[in-house]
């Protein structure tokens, strides 16, 4: 592809400026309720066309995530974004909820959003699913071109990198345990930065991680993605793939893989559907069925809205995940250490799969089970959504009703495991016999040892009070 391809893509967009203000002026002339030809029918067939034209040859711009309120505990509670922590490619979004009366603690999560092309606003559905019964935060991943270059690279060492001190920033921040739910492309990069946590004996881990249609084995349940990967080498995806930002981006000379190639790859995996489905929208509002028009423009504006990514982040993953396969096969490196998915013992792990999806196929996301040897079982959870695509798994009305309550579920049986291990250890601690020989009791004194007999209370400090000894 040619090398001033983007350059060209950002000349043609400002040349069609004064169309797209055409356009928009008639169809708010053509649809405007006081003008009398915007209840005929050739009135209504130009403001449609008008707006056809329009966001076919528009720049989508982020969109916001608009999760104002949210219901919890049967109390509809306001809802506020608040920035918890920075980095050059990355903010963490918090969703603060003012919460009027007092309610029992909830759990933490963390959504780790996909960094392929879409803004983390393509799991806003993910989002408001779990407000109502989480803390929610989520990456709110930077667009590439955005970025200057001063600011550095990101690579998926560094992204892996970015994991790690989310993990900390939240366990520190606040002792309770917190869960990890990770979407698509971060499975790999998420499970990777657990593994090297736990290698590292670091205490900061997550209580445990959901990976949802996750490419964590791409040689299983291949699909048309893949095979594409792997048919092509990577200096092919340096040659066709790979641009320089254009002025006037802040990041302008940064090599960056743009959201636009992303989109086109996306819109040729199921183009016919979305050429079916701009025209069932050129008859909706013919026919002035506004809602049917007003579902498509919402999902449209979040589907069309694209950013770039970091050229070498997206070349070490085609190569890393696709081409050398190096998790599955224990040839992953960390800055040059062993990613290793066996080292991971405290983490509970559940996988989530989408029987009709055409990204990550059946058996890609669950062979994260079977790397994780050393996971308990009481600690795992596996789902297979036999009636969902990909995008079914995070968003619409099956993860709502079906997959949603299941990871809540998961997250709760996890903390439950958790609070029991620690009364336990507790335990332990209180019924443990007092030493009191001076170099170690003799044999008489050994049978002779008092012992303590506990009763059991759920206050410690009573329990402690309570103890006695008995010969």
């Amino acid at each position: 592809m040619n090398a001033l391809s983007y350059h060209v893509l950002e000349m043609s967009r400002l040349a069609l400026s004064p169309a797209n203000l055409c356009s928009d002026l008639a169809r708010m002339t053509f649809g405007n309720p006081v003008n009398p030809l915007a209840y005929s029918r050739i009135g209504r067939n130009l403001a449609a066309s008008a707006e056809l034209f329009g966001r076919l040859t528009r720049r989508y711009g982020k969109p916001a995530f608009g999760l104002d309120a949210t219901m919890s505990d049967g109390q509809r509670v306001s809802v506020a974004e608040e920035i918890v922590w920075r980095r050059p490619f990355c903010n963490l979004l918090h969703f603060k909820r003012d919460f009027v009366a007092t309610v029992q603690p909830q759990p933490r999560l963390l959504i780790v959003a996909p960094m392929s092309g879409h803004h983390a606003t393509l799991l806003r559905g993910t989002v408001e699913a779990f407000l109502p019964t989480h803390d929610v935060l989520i990456t709110d991943w930077t667009d590439a071109r955005l970025v200057p270059r001063a600011a550095g690279g990101f690579d998926l060492d560094d992204y892996i990198d970015y994991v790690i001190e989310m993990c900390e920033f939240l366990s520190e921040a606040d002792g309770s345990p917190f869960h990890v739910l990770a979407v698509c492309q971060p499975s790999v990069p998420v499970l990777a930065a657990v593994a090297r946590m736990e290698a590292e004996g670091n205490r900061h881990v997550p209580a445990s991680m959901t990976l949802i249609g996750g490419p964590i084995d791409t040689r299983r349940g291949r699909t048309a993605v893949n095979e594409f990967a792997e048919d092509h080498g990577l200096d092919w995806f340096h040659r066709h793939c790979i641009h320089v930002a254009p002025f006037p981006y802040p990041g302008m000379g940064r090599a960056v893989y743009p959201g636009f190639l992303q989109l086109s790859g996306f819109l040729a995996m199921n183009f016919d559907r979305h050429i079916a489905a701009h025209v069932k929208m050129f008859n909706h509002l013919v026919e002035g069925d506004g809602e049917a028009a007003e579902k498509h423009r919402d999902f449209y504006d979040e589907y069309l809205a694209v950013m770039d990514l970091s050229a070498e982040f997206f070349l070490q993953t085609i190569e890393t995940v696709f081409h050398r396969h190096a998790l599955p096969r224990g040839e992953m490196r960390h800055r040059a250490a062993k990613v290793d998915p066996a080292a991971i013992r405290r983490v509970g792990l559940m996988t989530v799969e989408g029987g009709k999806d055409d990204i990550s196929g059946i058996g890609q996301t669950r062979s994260a089970q079977r790397l994780c040897a050393n996971i308990p079982e009481s600690m795992r959870a596996h789902h297979l959504q036999v009636d969902v695509g990909h995008y079914g798994m995070f968003n619409g009305s099956r993860f709502r009703s079906e997959i949603a309550p299941r990871i809540s579920g998961f997250h709760a049986r996890i903390e439950q495991m958790g609070k029991n291990a620690c009364r336990a250890a507790k335990l332990r601690v209180l019924s443990c016999p007092i030493n009191k020989g001076r170099d170690g009791p003799t044999s008489q004194e050994q049978s002779n040892r008092p012992k303590f007999r506990v009763i059991a209370r759920r206050d410690r400090e009573v329990a402690s009070e309570k103890m006695r000894l008995t010969p």
